[in-house]
């Protein structure tokens, strides 16, 4: 991690644990938001004005967090718009690292080796962990944010005209039922996971691992029936959210992350979501079950080996597409 803008050690996987032994995770430091008008947004300051070229994300396609702000981006049509550059997957000794792994980009924007780079030219006394998505501006050469909840919204609605009305992620009527069910979702599921995966100790293990499933559970009950999306019967923020975390479940979290009760494809209906959701135009473009597994399969801490599975079989991940990105000469 960097602290006073220096790295001091070795990349872990545990940010913090609780009394317990259960998985903490970092809060997000930037938190800018763009408007179409420049205004300042919910939090941070103003000055980010919505322009074409004047923005560009910082991914890596194992991360699920980071993933959604890819989503968010294709389905808003944003591509011409906010330019990307890729991470490799394998998390090294200093973090995220860009490179020529396939998929994969090096950074011809900033000319930075490692994502923690960009944290310390934002800020050069920087403390913390340096985590993707990054949302980089630029004009005044900084980040904007890199919480990818406030990344999703900001495309949905920051950049006006410029992005497409085709979806709402967070329309106004369905907000007090969005933002309940991803109280649930996170806590429970997104990073039900990580704390299943990452626990110091069986109590802590077995909390997170009841919190997994009891979520899975509740959600297969809850695609029931006619519903085909969670909230509204239309594809909002918490569809992103869940869709994340199933199209890693069981490539990742079943085995490596001990979550190993049941697996997606045990679920009917959370496979017919996951299914849904990959044939939205430009959703299957965001996965790469590549990155995913050897990104996993890298962390030290679970893995000292570094073997990647060759399983397990997925029938959905056949018809995946290879991933493409606009790189920043091309935005």
């Amino acid at each position: 991690m960097l602290v006073d803008g220096r790295w001091v050690e070795n990349w872990q996987p545990v940010q913090a644990s609780d009394s317990k032994g259960g998985f903490v995770r970092q809060t997000s430091s930037f938190r800018n938001w763009i408007t179409p008008d420049g205004s300042p947004g919910p939090t941070g300051e103003g000055g980010f004005a919505a322009a074409k070229g004047r923005y560009h994300l910082y991914v890596a396609l194992i991360c699920p967090w980071a993933s959604r702000t890819l989503i968010a981006r294709s389905l808003k049509g944003l591509e011409d718009v906010v330019s990307v550059s890729v991470v490799e997957p394998r998390l090294t000794d200093q973090g995220w690292r860009f490179g020529d792994y396939p998929g994969a980009d090096f950074d011809t924007l900033n000319g930075a080796t490692w994502i923690h780079e960009l944290y310390t030219r934002a800020d050069p006394h920087y403390t913390g962990r340096a985590t993707v998505p990054v949302l980089w501006d630029r004009e005044k050469r900084t980040i904007v944010n890199n919480e990818s909840a406030d990344i999703v919204r900001m495309f949905n609605t920051g950049f006006g005209p410029l992005a497409s009305p085709d979806y709402d992620f967070y329309p106004e009527p369905l907000r007090g039922e969005i933002d309940a069910l991803n109280d649930a979702l996170y806590a429970r599921l997104n990073n039900g996971v990580y704390r299943a995966g990452f626990a110091t100790t069986q109590q802590a293990y077995e909390e997170a691992f009841e919190d997994v499933f009891g979520m899975l559970d509740s959600l297969e009950e809850r695609l029931s029936g006619d519903a085909s999306w969670l909230v509204g019967n239309q594809l909002t923020e918490s569809d992103i959210r869940l869709f994340v975390t199933l199209v890693r479940f069981d490539a990742a979290y079943h085995g490596l992350f001990k979550c190993n009760r049941r697996r997606i494809a045990d679920y009917p209906n959370l496979t017919r979501h996951l299914e849904r959701m990959l044939a939205v135009k430009g959703v299957a473009e965001t996965v790469s079950l590549d990155h995913i597994k050897h990104g996993y399969y890298s962390i030290k801490a679970l893995n000292p080996n570094g073997i990647v599975p060759l399983g397990p079989d997925l029938a959905w991940a056949a018809s995946l597409p290879a991933p493409r990105y606009l790189t920043e000469t091309e935005a």
